[in-house]
């Protein structure tokens, strides 16, 4: 089944129990079905607590994502971990994306299920039956391009030898670590070198560029963050002219980088990238934009320092109902934990919505959840009734879109014109 018809699969998926929020009148019918009779999210049957996103508001964060990338000569991987959604995933190349970047290995096998020919592991890989699905996808379709780290001679020799009598080298990047307390990632320089030593003495890999995440930069600001980027592009640029990027074959060398919060300077620095013997491939993996956020990354989103680019807008909504009312400063609503992102802050009242009218949540607060309660401390005053829906604002995508396996899209009215299928 070629990714194309897979897609289209997805819209003839049965609504049923497993999807949470859905209308209960609509079981029995496909996606498609569902979606063409473009039912109103308020009053159309859905159970709360449901989370939706603002068509919108994902079609400006794409857009802009695609635009910013244009205007700074950067190739586009955006890191699918965040929403595991092959619809998306489809977007985001619509919209220039090179490719798709991901974490684990299943991850890839649903990229792959979905037609996705480009992704970047941006994770090693030492797994060997992972790694003998990868030379097999490799080996049937020679327009894939898969890239992934190595950050030792250990992990090296595991590949290569998962990797024998494969028909294609895997293509990998040596990763440097952000600090000697970062993650993931190769310390010195002169581990590197090591690491790129094994590499070219394995006939099963071929070394093709640098990566890493300046997001695990110790104490992040734009001086240390801008420093460890300029160090990711000395160390290419050394490797360049010691030849260890004189690979059979080889026409470009990859330099990449890129999370969510710091994609400005990854421009900035990449745009600084001196002339190799090779062209450049100047990879960005920023991926929380598409959804964005009321929390982490609103605050630290690179368009606040540069305000000139634009702005991304948070797509997600979950729509939660009063439940209990107990006593005048304190209310609780039906989501929790396992509805609503908290590993990064509490989700935010934004709006309340009661017979067809919304209000601005003013005067409420989430101050816990439980499991399926969100905890809610009203100030005196606050007109909260049982019954109420109250719109929550979420913080961390990476954790909302795993709660829900099929989201609602909806226009500013409540029209829900879509619905995203995610994989976790």
């Amino acid at each position: 089944m070629s990714g194309t018809e897979a897609l289209a699969r997805l819209s003839e998926d049965r609504v049923d129990h497993r999807f949470k929020g859905l209308p209960p009148d609509a079981d029995g019918l496909t996606v498609a079905e569902l979606a063409a009779q473009r039912r109103n999210l308020f009053t159309g049957g859905f159970t709360t607590p449901v989370l939706a996103l603002s068509a919108e508001r994902l079609e400006h964060n794409l857009a802009l994502m695609e635009t910013y990338a244009t205007r700074h000569g950067l190739a586009f991987a955006p890191h699918g971990k965040t929403t595991m959604a092959p619809q998306l995933f489809q977007r985001q190349i619509e919209h220039g994306a090179w490719g798709i970047t991901l974490a684990v290995p299943h991850q890839v096998r649903v990229a792959r299920a979905y037609g996705v020919q480009r992704v970047f592991l941006a994770n090693e890989l030492v797994d060997p039956a992972a790694l003998r699905w990868i030379a097999g996808e490799l080996a049937q379709d020679e327009d894939f391009r898969f890239v992934c780290y190595v950050d030792s001679v250990r992990g090296v020799e595991l590949m290569d030898e998962a990797l024998r009598g494969a028909l294609r080298p895997v293509d990998v990047v040596v990763e440097l670590a952000a600090g000697a307390d970062a993650r993931t990632g190769v310390r010195t320089e002169a581990e590197c070198g090591a690491v790129a030593d094994a590499v070219a003495a394995a006939g099963t890999l071929r070394l093709v560029g640098v990566a890493g995440y300046e997001g695990e930069v110790p104490r992040p600001d734009p001086e240390r963050v801008h420093a460890w980027l300029r160090r990711l592009v000395a160390l290419a640029a050394d490797l360049d002219k010691a030849g260890r990027f004189a690979a059979a074959g080889l026409d470009e060398i990859v330099i990449s980088a890129g999370g969510s919060a710091w994609f400005d300077a990854v421009a900035d620095v990449f745009a600084e990238i001196p002339e190799l013997s090779l062209p450049v491939l100047k990879l960005l993996r920023s991926g929380a934009y598409v959804s964005h956020d009321d929390g982490h990354y609103r605050r630290l989103t690179p368009f606040n320092r540069v305000p000139e680019e634009g702005a991304l807008e948070p797509a997600f909504r979950l729509w939660s109902q009063v439940v209990s009312r107990p006593t005048p400063g304190q209310a609780f609503t039906n989501a929790g934990k396992r509805d609503a992102a908290h590993d990064l802050d509490l989700p935010l009242p934004q709006v309340v919505r009661r017979d067809g009218t919304e209000r601005p949540a003013t005067g409420i607060e989430v101050t816990a959840l439980s499991d399926q309660h969100a905890w809610l401390r009203t100030a005196p005053g606050v007109d909260l009734e049982v019954g109420d829906w109250v719109g929550l604002g979420l913080s961390h995508p990476c954790t909302s879109f795993d709660k829900w396996q099929l989201i609602p899209v909806a226009e500013a009215d409540g029209t829900v014109v879509d619905y995203v299928r995610t994989f976790f």
